[in-house]
């Protein structure tokens, strides 16, 4: 019989959910900002291409925020830590959308770009340890379920209510659900104890040693590459889906919800599939992913197999989420937030390179359909590099084989 501390353990404790509910607020300043750019380049009075540096900083502060804020952080109390960032994401936002120049939006975007690597370097080692060991991966689903909800309707929440009722009101909500979260921080989690070696006053110098282990490289990787291919894809799926599959535009968004739904269900049960055979089932993700975007690129024309496709895009897209994340700090548990931390960065360079690689086979003229079996090159490439690590660093542990 399972004692009553292993019994609160096997539950999923409320600071979890305001974990995640941090999640859908951190999403939400990602993605809705796509929708507002061309209110936003109005009334500030700039570019549109001077606009799309709100999108880029802000992904350039996260990379930044995911290493070395992390690090800098890592050793502090992790519930005043994850408290502190997310007063300083809401408020960077607040900022953001009290700004009448572009300048100070700008400042504003980059600190809540900040606060985003952090929350979720430091969250995800947050995360696992509310949790009994065999329900790590569930945890980690949880905390990025923020982000598949915010995925979903991020970009169709910032231009529903910035046409409504201007970009700073879908800023304003943005700010609420961030305090919300925060909030949420302060009265449900517990004061997280990480391990002995947690305790230790072990010197960054040191902990930066995780990086000469090449089984970390081999993780980060993977989240480049595993991400980097489901993302081209995405990034361009709009004009896959209207000059390819020649749906109605008014029918795309019907389309997007699909996908949005598939990250859903994907995110939920990976978690699960990683709790029970992380390896596994990351290779069993990767695999069907490469194939899936290789049959949509030789089908998109076919308007019933494109629904499939974009139906499995999304879930075998996120099901890798929480096993990319857990393996890295599997292989880095002497400084799992840093490690987690580049991990997140890792997502957004993956999100970056898949975004780069669609946007040239676009522009060579290989039709809309290309980044969709761009999405499957990159996507094997991470199946590769998962093979390689598999096979020159096998570990016995029976939940990681």
């Amino acid at each position: 019989m399972n004692s009553p501390e292993q019994s609160q353990k096997n539950r999923l404790p409320a600071g979890l959910y305001a974990i995640g509910l941090g999640g859908v607020a951190i999403g939400l300043t990602e993605f809705a900002i796509a929708g507002l750019l061309p209110i936003i380049a109005r009334d500030l009075h700039v570019s549109t291409a001077k606009s799309g540096v709100l999108v880029s900083g802000y992904a350039a502060a996260v990379a930044v925020g995911g290493v070395f804020l992390t690090a800098l952080l890592a050793k502090l109390d992790r519930k005043a830590t994850l408290i502190g960032v997310m007063l300083l994401f809401a408020l960077g936002n607040l900022i953001s959308a009290l700004s009448h120049s572009f300048n100070l939006m700008l400042l504003g975007r980059f600190l809540s770009g900040l606060c985003h690597g952090a929350f979720f370097g430091i969250g995800a080692v947050v995360a696992v340890n509310l949790v009994a060991k065999e329900r790590r991966s569930t945890a980690i689903s949880i905390m990025f379920g923020g982000i598949t909800v915010a995925n979903v309707l991020g970009v169709p929440f910032g231009a529903w209510i910035g046409q409504r009722f201007g970009w700073r009101a879908a800023l304003m909500v943005i700010v609420g659900i961030g305090f919300s979260a925060l909030f949420g921080l302060i009265a449900f989690l517990p004061k997280v104890h990480g391990s002995k070696q947690d305790s230790k006053k072990v010197p960054l110098k040191t902990e930066l040693r995780i990086f000469r282990n090449k089984q970390v490289w081999f993780s980060l990787l993977m989240t480049v590459f595993g991400f980097g291919g489901m993302f081209g894809a995405y990034t361009y799926i709009v004009f896959t889906l209207e000059d390819v599959s020649k749906f109605a535009v008014s029918t795309v968004p019907l389309l997007l919800l699909l996908f949005g739904l598939g990250v859903f269900v994907g995110n939920f049960f990976g978690g699960k599939l990683a709790d029970w055979k992380l390896n596994r089932a990351l290779s069993i993700e990767m695999f069907l992913l490469t194939v899936v975007l290789l049959i949509f690129s030789l089908t998109a024309h076919n308007k019933v197999c494109t629904v499939i496709a974009v139906f499995l895009m999304g879930v075998f897209g996120f099901a890798q989420s929480a096993a990319l994340q857990m393996r890295v700090m599997h292989y880095a548990h002497e400084a799992p937030a840093i490690a987690s931390g580049a991990n997140i960065t890792s997502f957004n360079l993956g999100n970056a390179l898949g975004a780069w690689l669609g946007g040239w086979l676009i522009s060579l003229n290989l039709g809309y359909a290309s980044p969709l079996w761009g999405g499957a090159i990159i996507t094997g490439v991470a199946l590769l590099f998962f093979g390689i690590s598999y096979l020159t660093g096998r570990d016995q542990s029976s939940w990681l084989e």
